[in-house]
C-alpha cells in the first residue's frame, strides 16, 4: 500500500465512524506564535479543543502535512524526519478513551492487517499530577492485547501538554510496530529500538493552572496522530522509511548526483539531504510560504537548505552541480506530492526561484569562508617562518604559502576562531576543518576538542536565541488567552480600516498574535502617511467605542465568499466555515476565538508600520 493510498483508506475508515474529514491545514500556523510550524494535526484545532464550536462538528479526521526541528540531529537514521504526513481524527468533546483506543485496534489490525503479535503499547505511568492510566490498559487488554505487551512510562514519554504553560493536557497511550521479519519477543521492551512507534491517542482530560494543579476538563478531548511515512514502511516491509515509494527516488535522484565512492561511505548525507529539501520544498511551495531569511521559519528554512549544501560537499558534488541537483530534488518532490497538496505544483516556479537564488547565496558564503581560512593559513604559516628565522619577504607570500601547503604538518586550531568564521560568514566547522586538511596538507591535533569547544560556543548561542525566541513567542492562541482574543478580534477591525482608509483592494497576507501585541501584513506598494495611520486608529477606536456585537455564523464556504465576507490570500478552507461579524462594519472568515463585543477592546494603538516584503507592508498594534 503506498502512502497516498495509505491517507484515503484513513479517512475513508473514520469518515464511517461518523468524522468529518477536514482540509489539510497550511504549515505556517495562523495567529499562533507558540510555534514556528505546524507540527501536529491539532495545532489548527487548539481553539475548537478549547471550547470553540467547529463548523464541521466534533468528530474530525484528516492528514496533515507537518515540520519538527526537535529530532534533527536524529535525522539520519531509519525513521526520523523533519517533514512528514500525520493522520489524525479527533473528538472534541464527543468519545473518550473506550471509543478511541477501539478505534485505534480495528484500523491497524482489521484495515491495515497488522499482526497483534507485532504491535505493543505503551500507558501513562502515573505521578503527583494524575493517577496511573489502568483505565487505557484496560480498554487494550479488553481487546486481546497481553499484558506483556503494555508498558507503563513517565509524563515525558506518555503525557501530552499544555501547550502553554497552562491549559488543556493529560496521558496518551502509544502504539508500537517490531519492525523486520524477526518474530516479536513475548514480552515489549520499549528500550529496544526495533519497536517503532507508530500512533499516539492523548487524552486531554485535565486543565492545568497557573498554580500548576491538574483540574478536570468539562470538555474532554482526544487527539490523535500517525506517522504516514512510518506505517507505509511497515505496510511495504521496508526497514527505513528512505526506503519507501515517496521517499526513495529523491534518495536514489541525490546518490546519483554523488561521488561513488562518497555515496558509498556517506549514506547518512543522503539521507539528510533527502529529508530537508523535501521539507524546503513544501515549507516554499506552503499556501503561507515564507522565503529563506535569518528569523523565524525562514531561519530554518535557511538552515535546512545550507545544512543540505554542506553534506553535498561531502559527497563531493561539485559546486557547479548542487543547484541542478537542487533543483532536481525540488522538482521531484513536486511530482511526486502535488497530486495531494496542488499548492506545490502553483508555486513551482517560485520554489525553483528561491532555491536557487539561495544555493547562490551559500557558495558565495563558503568562497568567502575559503578567503578567510587562507588568511589564516597565511598568518600561522608567517608565525612559523618567523619562529624557524627564516627569510622573508612579503613580496613573496604567496609562494611561500605554495611550499607550505605542499609540507605535512600538524595544526592546533582555536575553537574560538572557528565559531567566530562561522557566525561572521556562515561557514560550517565541519567544512572549516576539512578545508584546513586538505588543502593545507595538515594533521588537526586538538579536532576533537575544538568541535567540542565550538559545539559548547553554539549551545550558548543558541540558548541566547532561544531565550529570545520564546520571549518572542510568548503567548498567542495557544493559550487563548483574554489578551489574545481581544487582538485577534482587532486584526478584524484594522482589516477592514485599511480597505476603508486605503483601498478596497487590501488583502490579509498573514498575521501574528502574541498576548502584548497583533501583527498584520497586507498589500499595499508604500509607506503609510501619519495622516493615514491616524485615520485608521481614529476609525478603529470609533468602532470600539460604538460597541459593536461580534456575532459567528456557520455557512457554505461559497456562500461566505458571496456575501463579500474577507479572506486570508491562499488560506484553504473547508468547505463549511464559520462567519465573523462586528456589526455591520466588518465581516470575515476566521476560526476564532473572539470577543463578544468591541466594548471590551479597550484603545487601539498603531506602534509601527513597516515593509515587510515586496510589496507588501506590517502593522503592529496594541491595545491599552
Amino acid at each position: 500500500m503506498n502512502s497516498s493510498e495509505l491517507k484515503k483508506k484513513y479517512v475513508k475508515f473514520f469518515e464511517k465512524k461518523n468524522h468529518t474529514a477536514i482540509a489539510c491545514a497550511s504549515l505556517i500556523p495562523e495567529n499562533d506564535p507558540s510555534v514556528l510550524f505546524t507540527t501536529a494535526g491539532m495545532h489548527p484545532l487548539v481553539p475548537f479543543l478549547m471550547g470553540e464550536p467547529h463548523p464541521k462538528g466534533n468528530r474530525l479526521t484528516n492528514y496533515q502535512k507537518c515540520i519538527r526541528t526537535g529530532d534533527i540531529d536524529e535525522v539520519g537514521d531509519d525513521f526520523h524526519l523533519t517533514f512528514f504526513e500525520m493522520l489524525g481524527n479527533w473528538s472534541m468533546g464527543d468519545y473518550f478513551k473506550k471509543e478511541a483506543i477501539t478505534l485505534s485496534y480495528e484500523f491497524l489490525t482489521k484495515e491495515l492487517g497488522l499482526p497483534v503479535e507485532k504491535l505493543a503499547f505503551t500507558c501513562f505511568a502515573g505521578d503527583k499530577d494524575a493517577p496511573r492510566d489502568e483505565e487505557s490498559a484496560n480498554i487494550w487488554k479488553s481487546l486481546g492485547v497481553s499484558s506483556d505487551k503494555i508498558a507503563f512510562l513517565p509524563k515525558k514519554d506518555n503525557w501530552w501538554g499544555p501547550a502553554s504553560i497552562t491549559g488543556p493536557c493529560g496521558p496518551d497511550t502509544e502504539m508500537f510496530y517490531l519492525v523486520g521479519k524477526e518474530k516479536a519477543p513475548a514480552k515489549f521492551d520499549p528500550k529496544d529500538s526495533r519497536w517503532v512507534e507508530l500512533w499516539n491517542d492523548v487524552f486531554m482530560q485535565y486543565n492545568k493552572t497557573k498554580e500548576g494543579k491538574h483540574d478536570p476538563l468539562k470538555q474532554r478531548n482526544v487527539d490523535t496522530g500517525m506517522g504516514v511515512e512510518r506505517v507505509a514502511m511497515v505496510l511495504q516491509g521496508k526497514t527505513t522509511v528512505y526506503e519507501i515509494e515517496t521517499l526513495k527516488p529523491i534518495y536514489d535522484l541525490i546518490k546519483k548526483s554523488a561521488d561513488k565512492e562518497m555515496a558509498e561511505q556517506k549514506e547518512k548525507s543522503i539521507r539528510i539531504i533527502t529529508d530537508h529539501l523535501r521539507a524546503s520544498t513544501f515549507i516554499l511551495g506552503d499556501e503561507r510560504g515564507v522565503v529563506p531569511s535569518n528569523v523565524d521559519q525562514g531561519y530554518i528554512l535557511r538552515r535546512f537548505i545550507r545544512r543540505s549544501i554542506r553534506h553535498m560537499y561531502l559527497l563531493k558534488i561539485s559546486e557547479e552541480n548542487i543547484t541542478k541537483t537542487i533543483t532536481a530534488t525540488a522538482n521531484k518532490v513536486v511530482e511526486l506530492f502535488s497530486k495531494d497538496y496542488p499548492e506545490l505544483k502553483q508555486k513551482q516556479a517560485f520554489i525553483i526561484k528561491e532555491f536557487e537564488r539561495e544555493s547562490e547565496k551559500f557558495n558565495k558564503t563558503i568562497e568567502k569562508g575559503m578567503n578567510e581560512i587562507k588568511k589564516k593559513m597565511k598568518s600561522v604559516m608567517i608565525q612559523e617562518r618567523q619562529k624557524n628565522k627564516e627569510e622573508f619577504d612579503y613580496k613573496k607570500i604567496d609562494e611561500y604559502l605554495l611550499e607550505w601547503q605542499e609540507k605535512e604538518k600538524e595544526l592546533e586550531l582555536n575553537s574560538k576562531w572557528i565559531f567566530d568564521l562561522f557566525q561572521s560568514v556562515g561557514m560550517p566547522p565541519e567544512m572549516t576543518l576539512e578545508e584546513v586538511q586538505d588543502a593545507y596538507n595538515a594533521t588537526i591535533t586538538n579536532k576533537e576538542t575544538a568541535m567540542k569547544e565550538f559545539e559548547k560556543l553554539f549551545a550558548e548561542h543558541q540558548k541566547k536565541s532561544r531565550a529570545g525566541a520564546e520571549k518572542r513567542f510568548k503567548g498567542g492562541l495557544a493559550d487563548a488567552s483574554e489578551m489574545s482574543k481581544k487582538l485577534h478580534t482587532a486584526t478584524h477591525l484594522l482589516n477592514e480600516a485599511l480597505r476603508q482608509v486605503l483601498s478596497k483592494d487590501i488583502t490579509q497576507k498573514g498575521s501574528n498574535i502574541t498576548a502584548e501585541r497583533l501583527r498584520f501584513d497586507f498589500n499595499f506598494d508604500r509607506k503609510l502617511t501619519d495622516d493615514e495611520k491616524k485615520k485608521i486608529e481614529d476609525l478603529i477606536n470609533k468602532k470600539i467605542a460604538e460597541k459593536l456585537p461580534v456575532t459567528k455564523e456557520k455557512m457554505p464556504l461559497q456562500k461566505a465568499l458571496k456575501s463579500g465576507a474577507q479572506s486570508e490570500f491562499g488560506t484553504r478552507y473547508p468547505d463549511e466555515v464559520w462567519v465573523y461579524s462586528v456589526g455591520d462594519f466588518s465581516k470575515e472568515i476566521c476560526m476564532g476565538p473572539h470577543v463578544k463585543n468591541t466594548s471590551e477592546l479597550g484603545h487601539f494603538k498603531i506602534k509601527k508600520e513597516e515593509s515587510s516584503s515586496a510589496g507588501i507592508r506590517r502593522i503592529k498594534a496594541v491595545l491599552n
